[in-house]
């Protein structure tokens, strides 16, 4: 009896152990967050090689994916263990208990033949994400390996930001170019894979993320480089309990609506240790129309500190969807160098909700674009080839409201504009604003800051012209 009670404190101690593994990071917060917990994985273990997948970068694996994914979840669940090699696959669908581990020297590539991931049951306009799941509980993508979207298959290109040796090279994939040579769709292209659409334009709307995770509780990714997706790379949706530590994102820097990692309508998070170079939005936060079926709605208690974006749109963002609200998130400890912007809120009428109790610190900055702190309530989605769609300026339904947000510690080297705030005339958009304890050189402007339709306060910032420029 007393070898059993010592056995079942020494599980219970290891179980605890491993509950405290992310503790650490919840320390002298400015507000108290619901921490994310750890969660275990059954020990069962099988290699996608057991289940006839070769790793040649010729052989499609899809099936091998599934029927090794099925054989775990008989057990309860368990690892995946990718080994060396270079897998070709369609859409890999994870379910509970699943950890998909990708060793150092192997690289996931999902197949450039878009029909292999058209949805099957016609329910979406959009193709299958390259991994999926859908109200699962228990998930993770683990390893140093690398989870490749082949991305370059999907997206079109801007002339404007491409050189021209680079447009030859799309070029001589084949595809379509529209407005005057002026924009570039993967279309017809010369490998033979077939379109999926009526159109360029049509089959371009059917982009879909590299990882998209739905409705799901307990979300793991770690160690692994997840690159060049269609569109989004790791975008976790209406789900809790998510810990993301450690990643490596990356996609060339024009890459269309190349995000790097969003969370959408999520609670519970945190993104820690990860290092961030794509074509859109770094580290963004965003909140769509409320679900009554969703596992969770709104963005609150997410913790992002100690990650590094290179370029991006923008360093850390919020929006431009925030319909739900957000509240409780914690930023600090970050570098971002050569992104657009730094930290980015951006939303518009239609678009917007309010975003509140958000606290970021600590942030050193150098290379920015444009600004290193921007507040926009005039923001547009603007899809290629829809550059002339205009901000709405008025209505009452889904105003941004940016309230409660407070930045210390910032030092930055090298922005165009230091600080720009403009809300909409008439509409209490941003308000109760904080900035303290910061430094910012600049290029061209310094508080660009719009005192009727923005209230931001400034303490002890200090905004020096570069005058070297």
């Amino acid at each position: 009896m007393k070898q059993l009670i010592l056995t079942a404190l020494t599980i219970v101690s290891i179980l605890s152990a491993k509950a405290e593994d992310y503790s650490k990071h919840y320390q002298n917060l400015p507000v108290e967050l619901k921490q994310v917990v750890s969660f275990d994985i059954p020990d069962n273990t099988v290699s996608i090689a057991d289940f006839g997948g070769v790793g040649d970068g010729v052989a499609l694996n899809t099936e091998a994916f599934r029927k090794a994914i099925s054989a775990l979840t008989k057990k309860g669940g368990g690892r995946l263990v990718v080994p060396q090699g270079v897998w070709l696959t369609g859409p890999i669908v994870l379910k509970d208990n699943i950890d998909l581990h990708i060793e150092r020297n192997a690289i996931v590539l999902f197949s450039p033949d878009k029909s292999l991931f058209v949805d099957a049951e016609g329910k979406s306009s959009r193709c299958d994400p390259g991994i999926k799941a859908s109200k699962r509980k228990n998930i993770a993508i683990t390893g140093e390996g690398i989870i490749d979207g082949n991305g370059a298959q999907w997206r079109p290109v801007k002339r404007s930001k491409v050189s021209d040796t680079e447009w030859k090279r799309f070029a001589a994939i084949g595809g379509v170019e529209r407005q005057n040579g002026a924009l570039w769709y993967p279309w017809d292209v010369k490998a033979g894979y077939k379109n999926i659409a009526d159109t360029p334009e049509n089959q371009e709307k059917s982009r879909q993320d590299l990882i998209r995770l739905t409705d799901c509780e307990n979300i793991l990714i770690e160690g692994v480089t997840v690159q060049n997706s269609p569109r989004f790379h790791v975008h976790p949706c209406n789900s809790k309990n998510i810990i993301i530590d450690g990643i490596t994102v990356r996609c060339p820097w024009n890459a269309q609506n190349g995000d790097a990692i969003d969370l959408s309508d999520c609670h519970q998070a945190l993104i820690v240790n990860s290092v961030v170079d794509a074509g859109d939005d770094g580290i963004c936060m965003k909140s769509g129309k409320a679900k009554a079926t969703a596992l969770v709605n709104g963005c609150e208690d997410i913790l992002i500190e100690d990650n590094t974006v290179f370029h991006a749109h923008g360093g850390f963002v919020i929006g431009s969807e925030d319909i739900t609200g957000m509240k409780r998130i914690v930023v600090r400890r970050c570098r971002f160098s050569g992104t657009d912007t730094g930290l980015r809120f951006k939303s518009g009428i239609g678009r917007g909700g309010k975003t509140e109790d958000i606290h970021i610190s600590d942030i050193v900055m150098n290379d920015i674009t444009d600004e290193a702190i921007v507040f926009q309530c005039d923001y547009v989605d603007r899809p290629a080839g829809s550059e002339g769609k205009k901000a709405k300026t008025s209505g009452s339904e889904f105003v941004p409201e940016f309230t409660d947000i407070h930045i210390s510690n910032v030092v930055c080297r090298g922005a165009k504009t230091a600080i720009k705030a403009k809300g909409i005339e008439g509409m209490n958009c941003i308000h109760d604003i904080e900035i303290a304890n910061s430094t910012i050189v600049y290029t061209s402007k310094g508080a660009d800051i719009d005192e009727t339709t923005a209230k931001v306060k400034l303490s002890n910032v200090n905004i020096v012209e570069d005058k070297a420029q």
